[in-house]
């Protein structure tokens, strides 16, 4: 399970609500803010950086009619200035963080006094914006049943085109003390309609529901599409400008969110104040929500292997544990028999151990291996065996407890496990030359257990298979996640990925591994795969093709289809297979099953190759 920003419900709710933890620092003056011509306004307090001129002084009587009221999470209420000032880089609204739940209502117009800062949800070691906010509010409200101010068009030709300006080198890289340039980049732009009533016109959903109620949408649908409705993050630049998430001010108990899956349409106006949050940064909170149309999307289902075709499979199950109820064994094991045509051999990612997050020292998986491969049997599919070798407790990371581990499951009935001296947690395999050919001194064996680049991290598991005569190494991998990085939308740019270089190192390891069997015998058959948890392009790819030792498969399919994971509104690739230079011809799918759809089994799409060894 990609882990980039981990939350829970409760979390979100007391990481909204911790107002103190998530000030930036400023010179909390006791003076009075005020414009060299008059009252402080919105426009003075939002000012034309990100962040406030005023942040740490006390304001007074700031004029502005009420557009949002949120009564659950950071609860408060959003104003807007009527009377805009000519400035496009100063935003006219502004929120009010109360606390407790707010008296006013969309409509009354208010003067407020209180304090003016800049909240960083997450703290401000996530790297995220900041929120400019009235904390310690007096509230006097004027009149009710205002008119609001008409909301502000975000739309395709309104974003710009580039994603947001280069940082301030003498700022460590942070963007927060740069002018807004709002007809320039889009980061800017929405920084400059942040607090404001905005709204939509009919879009097209590039991420599902979650189980957070929010959606993402495009508002340029032309803009890096898939094939099947959503919008490809295909390189470090292509950051995709028209993405904007989707939450709802009604609380759920009232109005339920809408299930939406990729490519499905939100019709008609969604309107409501531009938030900025630590799950995903700019969001419309809808006080008036479209309407969800929708599409023709279905789970894929890939073509069966050939007689002579060996297919090899990798799928990410998430945390499964015998704990989780029968139907998500059943659901995950129908997706390996419908949808991935039961492959010859499927390794697989975050298997727990036998009472998952209990954290009490058990590190056997056997439990949830046979609940598995028996709900496998139950839907038609092959009586799989399988092989993995259980970590030391704690050492792996993923949840606390659950001890995951990669797994290869084998259908003894096409293909055969080569067992030699089986391994254990800190014992290293190594490469030999047997009878001409390159063979593991474990089989299944872990690779380099020792190595640094593996603490508190999943050490890659090898086996060795034979299917109709010939020999075939599997290398089955779940990488350091991305947990750290800090998000698109960070006040840092480019933003800082500091999960990076643990990859980096792994991927070397690996690629040096797989050198020692193409040395030994360079027409050997190497197949590396798993949630590699990061794209085809980037670094730890590059590393473990490092000298023509392997080719990342999914570059074989055109652009629009390679993806195995949606992530704010962005398909793009984590779960990879790679091929050795003897795997000539092959034909590979990325399986859509999960990432695009609000029910899921998984978060991960699995992926299959098949080839003639």
């Amino acid at each position: 399970m990609r882990s980039s920003h981990p939350r829970s419900a409760a979390v979100a709710a007391l990481v909204a609500t911790a107002l103190a933890t998530g000030l930036l620092a400023g010179s909390a003056g006791a003076a009075e803010g005020s414009a060299a011509d008059g009252p402080v306004r919105v426009h003075d307090i939002q000012g034309t950086t990100r962040i406030s001129p005023l942040a740490g002084k006390q304001v007074t009587d700031v004029e502005g009619i009420v557009t949002g009221v949120r009564t659950y999470g950071s609860r408060g209420f959003w104003i807007q200035d009527p009377d805009a000032d000519d400035n496009e880089a100063t935003s006219e609204g502004v929120f009010v963080f109360t606390s407790s739940v707010p008296t006013v209502a969309v409509g009354d117009a208010v003067k407020v006094s209180g304090l003016v800062g800049e909240y960083v949800p997450g703290g401000t070691g996530s790297g995220n914006q900041s929120v400019t906010q009235i904390s310690k509010p007096v509230v006097t409200v004027v009149s009710a049943g205002n008119a609001l101010p008409e909301a502000t068009a975000i739309n395709e030709y309104s974003v710009p085109a580039e994603y947001a300006p280069a940082g301030d080198p003498a700022a460590a890289g942070s963007i927060n003390g740069l002018a807004l340039e709002p007809s320039r980049y889009a980061l800017d732009y929405y920084e400059s309609l942040e607090g404001m009533n905005v709204k939509i016109g009919t879009s097209r959903v590039v991420g599902a529901t979650d189980p957070y109620s929010e959606l993402w949408v495009t508002v340029k649908g032309w803009e890096n599409p898939t094939k099947r409705g959503g919008t490809l993050y295909g390189s470090y630049e292509s950051q995709n400008t028209g993405r904007l998430q989707i939450q709802q001010l009604a609380p759920i108990a009232q109005q339920p969110f809408p299930v939406a899956n990729v490519g499905d349409k939100l019709t008609g106006t969604t309107e409501g104040p531009l938030d900025f949050n630590q799950f995903g940064g700019y969001t419309l909170v809808a006080r008036t929500l479209g309407t969800v149309k929708a599409g023709t999307l279905a789970p894929e289902k890939t073509k069966a292997q050939a007689d002579h075709e060996l297919a090899v499979a990798t799928y990410n199950v998430e945390n499964l544990d015998p704990t989780d109820p029968q139907e998500k064994f059943d659901a995950l094991a129908k997706a390996v028999v419908e949808n991935l045509a039961s492959p010859d051999i499927l390794a697989l990612e975050e298997i727990q151990d036998d009472n998952g997050a209990k954290n009490d020292g058990t590190v056997s998986a056997e439990q949830t291996l046979t609940k598995f491969a028996a709900a496998i049997t139950a839907a038609g599919g092959p009586a799989y065996q399988w092989r993995t070798i259980n970590p030391e407790n704690k050492k792996d990371g993923g949840e606390p407890g659950g001890n995951i581990r990669q797994v290869f499951l084998f259908n003894p009935a096409r293909v055969s496990f080569t067992e030699r001296a089986p391994g254990d947690a800190v014992t290293a395999t190594g490469v030999v030359k047997e009878n001409g050919k390159a063979a593991l001194t474990h089989s299944p064996g872990r690779i380099d257990p020792a190595n640094p680049a593996w603490a508190d991290s999943r050490k890659p598991l090898a086996g060795e298979f034979v299917f109709r005569g010939k020999t075939v190494f599997v290398i089955a991998n779940h990488f350091g996640s991305k947990g750290g990085d800090e998000g698109l939308t960070s006040h840092h740019q480019p933003p800082v990925r500091s999960s990076e270089a643990k990859r980096l190192l792994q991927a070397q390891a690996v690629n040096g591994f797989v050198k020692q069997i193409l040395a030994e015998d360079k027409n050997a058959n190497v197949l590396v795969l798993g949630d590699i948890n990061d794209f085809e392009f980037s670094a730890t790819t590059d590393a473990l093709a490092d000298g023509g030792a392997l080719y990342p498969a999914i570059k074989s399919l055109p652009k629009s289809e390679r993806y195995s994971y949606v992530y704010q509104g962005n398909a793009q690739v984590l779960d990879q297979i790679l091929t050795s230079p003897a795997i000539k011809k092959f034909t590979y799918d990325s399986v859509h099953i999960n990432a695009e759809f609000a029910a899921q089994n998984s978060d991960h799409d699995p992926q299959v190759l098949r080839f003639k060894p």
